[in-house]
């Protein structure tokens, strides 16, 4: 069955940089998306950033676009979102979510949150001083 493990969490001073993991197992092939999503105490989740596994196409949200990066080690079955110039408001649970998707490699992936059917339990990222 599909399972979806987040690492890499943890406390970091604005400005810092932090790399999350989410393992992944389950899925066949490259045939599967990965997004990452985060929600802060009394707000709503919200997407980060996606990745279609299969060809690498990438989408961000735009409070992280330049700043977070997502990526993928097919080999692995990893994929990562390194954070960068962290700022207070970032701080949130941290999860990643998948689907599977029969996409070309060159599709552009849809991460939308009621479309991923399975999910990580997330790992806290706390950005403060």
């Amino acid at each position: 069955q599909v399972r979806l493990v987040e690492s890499g969490g943890g406390l970091v001073q604005p400005g810092g940089s932090l790399r999350l993991s989410c393992s992944v197992s389950g899925f066949s092939l490259n045939y599967y998306t990965i997004g990452w999503f985060r929600q802060a105490p009394g707000k709503e989740r919200e997407g980060v950033a996606c990745i279609n596994m299969r060809g690498g196409r990438l989408t961000y949200a735009d409070s992280t676009k330049g700043r977070f990066t997502i990526s993928r080690d097919n080999a692995k079955n990893m994929v990562y979102l390194q954070m960068n110039n962290l700022e207070p408001e970032d701080t949130a649970d941290y999860y990643c979510a998948g689907k599977g998707s029969f996409e070309t490699m060159y599709s552009v992936p849809d991460c939308g949150i009621r479309g991923m059917d399975y999910w990580g339990t997330g790992t806290q990222v706390t950005v403060s001083s």
